[in-house]
């Protein structure tokens, strides 16, 4: 049965509004809360933004038992360790699962690196390179969260129960970084190569325990598991779907009929 999560954007809704949404998918059943990782609200076609891992250490305190994760975290937002580190410190905080979904970012040219432009950050060109550090990162995250870990990560911080590591897609190449490094996958639903994408990846996972996900807009319709593309989610061995609230939460936090 497939679980279903929910995502939210700070981009154009306040910390209170967030607070209060996170709160109430926790009472309503939704398995996960995702984020976004973003610097600023203007990518997403909002006037703010909060920092996700700061967002998460948060709702991790008004919350008790909703999963919490990124979707996803740039590799490029901050050093490889450091993004380690800071995952790991929130599943602590959180004291449940942790999902930390991550990407090979943006292009110099493409239209999320704005931000990055705006404050002079470093984007990198290529595209090999931008999918070496998605490896890089599951490599470091897999040895510093290991139960048997070396002596020289004996004072890192060790999450328990070990995050997931989850790796957005929107390539077979990248695809197959996820079969074969990585604890699962994420796919666009609505995105036209996305049965290749899965198939890419199910060629390099086998047989070992993988967590299949897929994303697309919120809709109400969705929640229904006899819906056409949930049945289609079911027969793709889907195991999690995250609905992303792209609008303000007011209609989430007020309206019956979105849940």
């Amino acid at each position: 049965m497939t679980v279903v999560d929910v995502q939210f954007s700070p981009a154009n809704t306040d910390w209170a509004t967030l607070k209060v949404a996170t709160s109430l998918a926790e009472e309503r059943g939704f398995g996960a809360v995702f984020v976004f990782d973003h610097l600023a609200g203007v990518p997403l076609g909002g006037s703010t933004m909060l920092e996700c891992f700061t967002l998460l250490g948060a709702l991790a305190q008004v919350t008790t038992r909703v999963e919490l994760g990124t979707m996803v975290a740039n590799v490029w937002n901050r050093q490889v360790g450091t993004l380690i580190s800071a995952a790991a410190s929130v599943s602590l905080m959180s004291e449940r699962q942790f999902h930390l979904g991550i990407g090979a970012g943006t292009s110099p040219s493409g239209s999320w690196a704005v931000e990055q432009h705006t404050v002079g950050a470093y984007v990198e060109p290529s595209i090999e390179a931008r999918h070496a550090r998605v490896e890089e990162v599951l490599d470091l995250a897999a040895s510093q969260w290991s139960t048997d870990r070396d002596e020289r990560f004996a004072s890192f911080p060790h999450p328990t129960p070990l995050p997931t590591r989850i790796v957005g897609v929107n390539s077979e190449r990248l695809s197959r970084i996820a079969g074969r490094s990585a604890d699962g996958i994420n796919v666009p639903w609505r995105h036209p190569h996305r049965d290749r994408f899965i198939a890419a990846c199910n060629e390099e996972v086998g047989n070992r325990p993988f967590l299949r996900t897929a994303y697309t807009t919120y809709h109400p319709d969705l929640l229904d598991p006899a819906h056409p593309d949930r049945v289609a989610m079911t027969d793709r061995r889907i195991d999690r779907l995250v609905l992303a609230v792209f609008d303000r939460l007011d209609n989430w936090v007020r309206s019956p009929e979105w849940h």
